[in-house]
């Protein structure tokens, strides 16, 4: 029997967020139970595993229904946040080794109730979609240039590619209805892991919209992504969306599926330059459960 908690990630008022299975000791997990825990609960899982070096605390792995990715955000914070609440952790700065690379965990736990976690992303890459990529875009959307504000069609990536699509507000973010089979055609042509419209909520207090369609996941929209979020933050800043400081960017997402969940985003700078960012959020225990597998 292979015990799972249950955790959302990203919850907003208590409400909302991406549902997570982790599994705190997967060292005798083969792959394919790994994969039989995301089919048989339908989302992102995390599995924590030893460390395979010294450089590192920690090893996590992450699957979805069809297949493993090398870096899922609210699984790591989930994984950190259960490990935290079980007593597991030594000390609040946890090294994680994934297959995207090293991530960084802080583990705040001064204040009262539940443990709050950031974790780190390398610094961003934003680059501009070519006419042509920018219409395969829009098409899959179903949607034209006149729905988009006056900015480019982003890829932008810390730990995988996320497409930018910068709607002209929230109302039409959420009234979007993709053609969901060409999603994962239109991904692979562009080089993208998902598409992620966003739209302006309140510039001046840093709040952003956004949805996630996957690329290939095994299901068509996800609640909360915070690895599309990081993303979105580097293209806010190279948009000029907001201001070179580290003032928290918050991305709210889900809305149309009715799990609305808040995403935190802390851009980091050296002598102005950007270098990375933390990404963080509400986590919520939903249940602990055996699986066999």
């Amino acid at each position: 029997m292979t015990e799972i908690e249950l955790v959302n990630v990203f919850t907003h008022m208590g409400r909302g967020g991406n549902p997570c299975p982790i599994v705190i000791d997967a060292s005798k997990l083969p792959n394919t139970g790994m994969q039989s825990v995301a089919r048989h609960f339908g989302h992102e899982s995390g599995f924590v595993l030893p460390a395979p070096s010294l450089d590192a605390d920690y090893a996590f792995r992450f699957w979805v229904p069809r297949h493993e990715m090398e870096m899922c955000g609210h699984a790591t914070i989930g994984a950190l946040w259960a490990l935290a609440t079980r007593g597991h952790l030594r000390a609040e700065q946890v090294r994680i080794a994934t297959r995207s690379g090293p991530v960084t965990g802080y583990v705040d736990r001064a204040r009262s109730g539940d443990p709050s976690v950031e974790i780190s992303q390398p610094v961003g890459k934003v680059v501009d979609l070519s006419h042509a990529e920018e219409e395969q875009v829009l098409s899959t959307l179903k949607i034209s240039r006149h729905d988009l504000l006056d900015l480019p069609v982003q890829n932008a990536v810390t730990s995988r590619v996320k497409t930018l699509i910068p709607m002209k507000g929230v109302r039409q973010l959420n009234e979007l209805v993709p053609d969901a089979p060409r999603i994962e055609t239109c991904c692979e042509r562009i080089g993208s892991t998902g598409l992620y419209p966003y739209a302006i909520e309140h510039q001046g207090e840093r709040r952003f919209e956004a949805r996630q369609f996957p690329k290939s996941s095994g299901y068509p929209e996800d609640a909360a992504t915070g690895i599309a979020a990081a993303a979105l933050a580097f293209g806010l800043l190279k948009n000029r969306l907001v201001e070179r400081n580290s003032e928290r960017i918050t991305v709210m997402q889900g809305r149309a599926m009715d799990a609305l969940s808040e995403i935190r985003v802390r851009l980091g700078f050296a002598d102005a330059t950007p270098v990375g960012c933390l990404l963080g959020g509400t986590v919520t225990h939903a249940e602990s459960c055996t699986l066999q597998l």
